[in-house]
């Protein structure tokens, strides 16, 4: 029997501690065994480190200390989540963290509109104080939220849902500063919120959280990204509230995936193996309400999305070779954010 440790992020309002696990079967796709790892406020968004002994854990507050939210390391270890230590992000509601290939941590703070980079220690915890990137000095009209950032060969993307951009770093004698393409824009309103690469970089697809599209880019010749799709997420016939949130690319590239929060599904898209564009497959209810962040198991079997209002992590069988996804099973979990599986 297949069984693998998940652990999940939550927001503290309510019946929540903290960050819990779930062991999964990766045979019949069940989950059991719901056990409280760490009491921590608000943990958001978690993230796991590729040799499986550390994770990563926002604070998602204003008041870790005077300057906003705080970020923890734990060390993985048989009997569960071990403390190392925690630091500030440097401002308010960091909703995101992602690590590199080489000891760096990106935090993004929602609220407070940066980006902290720190460098970790040997045993993987926190060191000197981080590298912060403000985007409030970037536009004087709009107010910015950075809500995602990930680490690439050329450097680092921070999505920035406030600004309507994906803003471009490289690495310069030990700092990140603006790369040759500095920015990647959207349209005013999309609010850009999660991304995925594919095809090694060459695709990147952008989940817009305000205006409900996923937009496709193609990495030019000179390492330049330019818009080439922008596709809808809804049904046509939707007409209440909606904010995307999470986005997904299969391992083989075959297909995307994307979490609606208010029409409550998940959009299912197929990827043309040449071009990268996007056709629709359908879309599957998420048998619960919000769906926040989801997650593929490690055999890319089955599908998991976290519904935060309603309060429950729901399993859905996928189709490997058609994309669909068939509600299978569910389980009570207060508040969940954020699905990282451990192997």
């Amino acid at each position: 029997m297949k069984m693998h440790t998940i652990f999940i992020g939550t927001y503290t309002q309510g019946d929540s501690e903290g960050i819990y696990s779930l062991q999964f079967n990766a045979e019949t796709g069940e989950l059991d065994s719901l056990k409280l790892e760490a009491k921590i406020p608000n943990p958001s968004f978690l993230t796991i480190s590729k040799d499986k002994q550390h994770l990563y854990a926002v604070q998602e507050t204003a008041d870790f200390d005077s300057l906003g939210g705080g970020v923890s390391a734990f060390k993985i270890n048989k009997e569960g989540l071990e403390l190392q230590n925690s630091m500030g992000t440097g401002g308010p509601g960091p909703c995101h963290v992602a690590l590199s290939g080489d000891g760096r941590l990106a935090v993004s703070n929602y609220s407070g509109g940066s980006v902290a980079l720190y460098r970790l220690n040997e045993d993987g915890s926190f060191g000197s104080a981080p590298q912060i990137i403000d985007h409030k000095v970037l536009d004087t009209t709009k107010t910015p939220h950075a809500h995602m950032a990930q680490f690439t060969k050329e450097g680092l993307f921070v999505a920035d849902l406030g600004l309507d951009a994906i803003k471009r770093y490289q690495l310069t004698d030990g700092m990140f500063v603006p790369g040759e393409q500095e920015t990647l824009s959207f349209v005013d309103g999309a609010g850009p919120r999660h991304f995925t690469f594919g095809q090694d970089g060459k695709l990147l697809y952008v989940i817009n959280e305000l205006n409900a599209t996923i937009s496709v880019f193609e990495k030019n010749t000179d390492g330049t990204y330019q818009e080439i799709q922008v596709v809808e997420t809804l049904a046509p016939d939707f007409k209440g509230r909606n904010a995307c949130a999470d986005i997904h690319l299969s391992a083989d590239g075959k297909f995307l995936y994307g979490s609606n929060r208010g029409e409550n599904t998940i959009v299912i898209f197929a990827v043309d193996a040449t071009s990268g564009k996007l056709s629709l497959v359908g879309r599957q209810s998420v048998h619960g309400d919000w769906p926040r962040n989801f997650s593929l198991d490690p055999y890319e079997n089955f599908l998991l999305v976290a519904n935060k209002s309603s309060n429950n992590v729901v399993v859905f069988k996928r189709d490997v070779e058609a994309g669909t996804l068939t509600y299978l099973s569910e389980v009570e979990v207060p508040n969940p954010i954020c699905l990282e599986f451990l192997d």
